[in-house]
């Protein structure tokens, strides 16, 4: 499971009333670092920045019973190890909505894809 992070629920609430001219989360990031997941995380550990593991747009979605979803392909063209994805709402800055750190490292080669996808519901407390 993802934690949405301080930042991401500040611009959610900013989204919902539309202060501040709110920009849509849809972008995926992916990143080598192994440290836990945290609320007050503002980016990925250690972002992937080359051999086709870059930040990228993500393809958006709104599949059902309140769910939204990101799908993004990435084609690598060297050897990376991905441990960490983030969304984001700018291509190469911007908030950080949420971050997952995976249980295992994902070893990619040149030639790999990875699809990542991400989807958020959202509910109402008990």
């Amino acid at each position: 499971m993802a934690t949405i992070v301080n930042a991401g629920l500040t611009e959610i609430a900013k989204l919902i009333v539309g202060a501040d001219s709110p920009v849509a989360f849809t972008y995926i990031a992916l990143g080598s670092g192994t440290t836990a997941e945290a609320n007050d995380q503002t980016a990925l550990v250690t972002e992937i920045t080359t051999a086709g593991g870059e930040r990228a747009s993500a393809t958006a979605s709104y599949e059902a019973n309140y769910k939204g979803k990101l799908v993004k392909l990435f084609a690598f063209t060297g050897s990376l190890s991905v441990n960490e994805v983030g969304v984001f709402n700018d291509a190469s800055a911007g908030d950080m909505l949420l971050r997952h750190k995976f249980i295992n490292t994902k070893a990619v080669e040149n030639g790999d894809s990875l699809e990542v996808t991400v989807k958020t519901t959202v509910a109402r407390s008990a």
